[in-house]
């Protein structure tokens, strides 16, 4: 700009009435499921018992949404297509907000960019419709219509052919679209939904389904099972609590259910689905006692509140809201989540089961085997011998009843051939007083690593390193929650050499690892001393333990909450005194395992989320072997 341009002054210019549509249009609208979502909205807000969505080309060439609701009159019509006008508030109190609309731009944005028609029928009034093209427009004309509303916006965006350069394949816009319609049949279990395809002038229904009945809880059930599978609700848990005059209710799936990705996550905020940063960060500091960082939960989580305690006008789009207390909102979710979770105990999904039943199909006829090198049973128990630490007061640790097995009163030694240890049945436990035992009772041990147990219809299968793992970590937390984690000293203080940063950040959590019993002190420069270590983990490698928890401090940094960081921490510890794979266990070990995993909350799944045991109901065996 040169010193001229400079000198001239900018006239301040008023935009007219299609400019400023267009602009609003801009943030309201930003794809085809963008419309969907604010016509299915309108619908819902009119009380539709059913709505039916069209579309042709992913939505760019037709929109058409169709409902039952209360309808418009000829008057109506045109203050519809006006700007900030409004059937759902007053505009008095903008916190007061009870409907999915309330913004008054859906309708005169949709066509300042497109092509819209809208159709309406009140009762007891005259079928009329109206037309808009570029922000202009027409006249109101009757048309026959039963009842209800039809809006149809063709060409989307044909006035602003830019935005149509931004736009996916038709495939990922009808994707996108299907997923608002379902989110949005999540909200509204009584509300029927249907999605069909027409382009090309043929039909595809694509999406479908009834108004259901029932409480709120049956309801939610029936629509979760159409939307995100039969699998889903079998391995969900319902979800009901309360704090504070905020409700939390739902479904959250067990965390052997956890999926690779977030799409599985679905967050409702008084009915309205939303996309919250701070709902989805309540909800992995609910799961992460329980996942891996690279898995994620599946849920449908309901958050109700009073409309003033949460302001829904933070976004055009009326995805993001923001709560006037996110501090209850985030404890409730975790507390609510993580007490559903305890309740479930060791149950794990039963996905688990039908995985490992798909994995023992037999080899085609036919199929190549191949003689893998194997090392010789001596030289595996010299190994296993060499990295499992002494076990003598395993059993002792254990609070569940153990019932002590007759035939294991006198000295049987344990046979093993091509690594299966060969004991004598054991005795069923609970005969005769009416005890169940879910997880049944211990048969062997194969591979120095998997339990095997019989249940009353089938058999568990345990993975013994990651059942005993997640045990010790629950006495962890419950010793830290009671006060502190019991110490021992060692004898001879053990030097673990590292670098000056790392020892200042082990050194900046000292207090906190001391509550859970490791206590260290600095070793002049770069190096720590280890005095005392927590006493459950027993004999422990003390420099490893260091380096793990100095990874588990880099990866959770300083942006968690202190008791995130404290439960990550005791969670890499636990590892440490679990049992270690390749130890031969006797049968009342594993007996007094099975019976801790039965009293123990989360035992159903490691500390990474992975299932602990197994269970194949011996129907499922029969059907292996073609005996039914």
């Amino acid at each position: 700009m040169n010193t001229q341009d400079r000198n001239i002054r900018p006239l301040i210019r008023q935009l007219d009435e299609a400019a400023i549509n267009r602009i609003a249009a801009g943030e309201v609208v930003e794809r085809p499921a963008s419309a969907v979502k604010e016509l299915v909205e309108n619908a819902i807000d009119a009380g539709a018992r059913r709505v039916r969505v069209d579309i042709a080309d992913g939505g760019k060439t037709l929109i058409r949404v169709s409902d039952d609701g209360c309808g418009m009159t000829p008057e109506d019509l045109p203050l519809a297509l006006s700007r900030h006008a409004t059937s759902k508030i007053d505009g008095s109190d903008l916190l007061n907000i009870h409907s999915f609309g309330f913004r008054g731009e859906a309708l005169p944005s949709l066509g300042a960019v497109g092509r819209l028609t809208v159709q309406s029928r009140a009762q007891g009034a005259e079928g009329a419709e109206i037309g808009v093209s570029g922000g202009v427009a027409g006249a109101v004309k009757p048309c026959a219509l039963n009842a209800g509303t039809v809006v149809s916006l063709r060409d989307l965006f044909y006035a602003t052919p830019a935005r149509l350069k931004f736009l996916r394949s038709d495939r990922a816009e009808t994707m996108a679209i299907s997923d608002t319609v379902k989110r949005l049949a999540m909200a509204e279990p009584s509300v029927g939904f249907t999605l069909r395809d027409v382009s090309g002038g043929q039909e595809r229904v694509s999406f479908r389904v009834d108004p259901e009945t029932g409480d709120l809880f049956d309801a939610l059930r029936g629509r979760l099972a159409r939307i995100m599978g039969q699998e889903f609700v079998e391995n969900a848990l319902p979800i009901d609590a309360e704090r504070e005059e905020v409700r939390l209710t739902g479904y959250a799936a067990l965390p052997t259910y956890s999926r690779g990705s977030a799409v599985a996550q679905f967050l409702f905020v008084n009915g309205r689905p939303v996309r919250d940063k701070m709902l989805i960060g309540a909800l992995r500091g609910a799961y992460q006692d329980f996942l891996s960082r690279d898995r994620h939960p599946a849920v449908a989580l309901f958050v109700d509140c009073d409309p003033h305690r949460v302001d829904v006008n933070v976004h055009p789009a009326k995805s993001e809201v923001r709560f006037r207390e996110p501090g209850v909102v985030r404890g409730l979710i975790v507390s609510g989540l993580r007490h559903a979770l305890a309740e479930a105990g060791h149950r794990a999904s039963t996905t688990v089961a039908g995985a490992t039943l798909g994995a023992m199909r037999p080899e085609p006829a036919g199929a190549r085997v191949y003689q893998m090198d194997r090392p010789s049973m001596g030289a595996r128990q010299a190994s296993y011998a060499a990295q499992s630490p002494g076990f003598s007061d395993f059993s002792g640790g254990y609070s569940g009843r153990v019932v002590e097995p007759a035939s294991y009163g006198q000295e049987v030694p344990d046979q093993v051939r091509d690594g299966v240890a060969q004991r004598p049945p054991a005795p069923e436990h609970g005969e005769g007083d009416g005890v169940s035992l879910p997880l049944g009772a211990a048969r062997g041990q194969v591979h120095e690593n998997y339990i095997i147990a019989q249940t009353e219809d089938g058999v568990v299968i345990v993975d013994q390193h990651a059942a005993h793992e997640r045990l010790v970590y629950e006495k962890l937390k419950h010793q830290m929650a009671e006060k502190a984690v019991p110490a021992q000293g060692l004898l001879i203080p053990e030097v673990v050499d590292l670098s000056p940063d790392d020892a200042a950040r082990l050194l900046a959590r000292a207090d906190d690892l001391e509550r859970m019993g490791l206590r260290i002190e600095p070793f002049g420069a770069g190096a720590i001393a280890v005095r005392e270590t927590p006493a459950i983990l027993g004999e422990v490698n003390a420099e490893a333990l260091v380096r793990d928890i100095l990874d588990e401090l880099s990866d959770t940094g300083d942006s968690g909450l202190l008791q995130e960081r404290i439960e990550a921490i005791l969670s890499r510890m636990a590892c440490h005194g679990s049992v270690r794979s390749g130890r031969v266990m006797r049968a009342e070990e594993m007996n007094a395992l099975l019976r801790e995993m039965e009293a123990t909350p989360h035992s159903g799944q490691c500390n990474h989320g992975r299932p602990t045991y197994v269970e194949l109901k011996l129907s499922d065996i029969e059907r292996l072997f073609g005996r039914t």
